[in-house]
């Protein structure tokens, strides 16, 4: 794929003419520089999303999941953030390789950033209306009256009841809920063609982690945008995701298709992960927990990180950093978009 000299202009716009993934993310680090020494958060991660697809990346806080998305977005703060190699490819475009000015033309219009904590990202002191207004006046030059129609429209648009009554409110006026369907507005303002959705139901009841899913889904749908939800709970994904991504430490441990890893896991961690889900078929035993801790992203475990905390390891865990290989069936059959880091895949999802 052709990569893009620094100096040159990068047109932005919609886009139908290039083939292939929204998004591909290619063999990405992200270190960060401390007085305690190089925190490597992200090692190695590869993935990509389509027109129309979710990806959904799993794992623990400390993963390197967020950061991951930072780096996409580019708002890392750099420094203390450093990426010393990899590639982000946007419609066939290495945002790496481009100016600051012409990575603030894509953020925002073509990708867009859903947060986790919504009442800390809005204003408190400026109307909603207001905030969702300003998209309209600064990247298309709408005037106060134009732009708060558009921010009365969005706010019907993602359901927000009475919305031309409410749009004079402030954020603190709104539920949690609520306050999370605006923040979504403003990523759908411009309506671009990738949205990353950082924990969107994070401090939600289940109740309305429902609906905020349902929404995300059905605007998905109408729009044909990409999405990459990352969350650390997997009930939350079952029915939204195309595709999963799990991290651990860094790297990612497992991809598979969403439903495929529901129903074989290939990974111990993944493993894990779905054990400790709440189910109504065990009511009165004790939930699972994976024993142990993420590891300090300072001193990582040699081998593989999981091996710590990890039922099956080995020697070999111990030693040898285990490669992201396709995993296959029994008789050598193909598992198609099935990968898995760990050294025992075969005994994890046979066994």
């Amino acid at each position: 794929m052709t990569t893009i000299d620094k100096t040159a202009t990068v047109p932005v716009s919609r886009g139908g003419d290039h083939e292939g993934p929204l998004l591909e993310v290619r063999d990405l680090h992200v270190e960060f520089h401390t007085r305690d020494g190089v925190a490597k958060a992200v090692n190695g991660v590869n993935y990509s999303v389509s027109a129309g697809e979710t990806l959904a990346v799993l794992g623990e806080s400390g993963s390197g999941k967020s950061v991951t998305a930072q780096a996409i977005m580019g708002i890392l703060d750099m420094p203390p953030g450093r990426i010393p190699r990899g590639e982000i490819f946007f419609r066939g475009q290495d945002m790496l390789k481009m100016s600051n000015e012409e990575r603030r033309k894509i953020r925002g219009r073509r990708i867009a950033m859903i947060f986790q904590d919504a009442l800390s990202s809005l204003n408190p002191v400026l109307t909603v209306g207001y905030q969702l207004g300003e998209m309209f006046r600064v990247h298309q030059g709408l005037s106060k009256k134009a732009a708060r129609a558009k921010a009365v429209e969005l706010m019907d648009k993602v359901k927000i009841p009475a919305a031309s009554a409410r749009v004079d409110d402030y954020p603190h006026q709104f539920s949690g809920g609520m306050r999370q369907r605006i923040m979504i507005a403003m990523a759908l303002a411009l309506e671009p063609d990738l949205i990353i959705a950082d924990e969107p139901t994070t401090a939600l009841d289940v109740t309305v982690q429902a609906q905020v899913m349902d929404l995300l889904a059905e605007l998905q749908r109408e729009y044909n945008m990409g999405l990459i939800l990352i969350t650390h709970d997997l009930g939350v994904v079952a029915d939204v995701a195309d595709k999963i991504a799990v991290m651990y430490a860094g790297r990612i441990v497992e991809q598979a298709p969403v439903h495929e890893l529901y129903k074989r896991p290939a990974h111990p961690y993944t493993r894990g992960l779905l054990d400790s889900i709440p189910r109504l078929d065990q009511k009165g035993q004790e939930l699972y927990a994976i024993k142990g801790l993420p590891p300090n992203l300072l001193n990582v475990p040699t081998g593989c990180a999981f091996n710590p905390r990890c039922p099956k390891a080995e020697d070999i865990c111990r030693t040898e950093i285990p490669a992201l290989v396709p995993v296959t069936e029994r008789d050598g059959g193909e598992l198609p978009g099935r990968r898995s880091a760990c050294h025992f895949w075969k005994e994890t999802i046979h066994g």
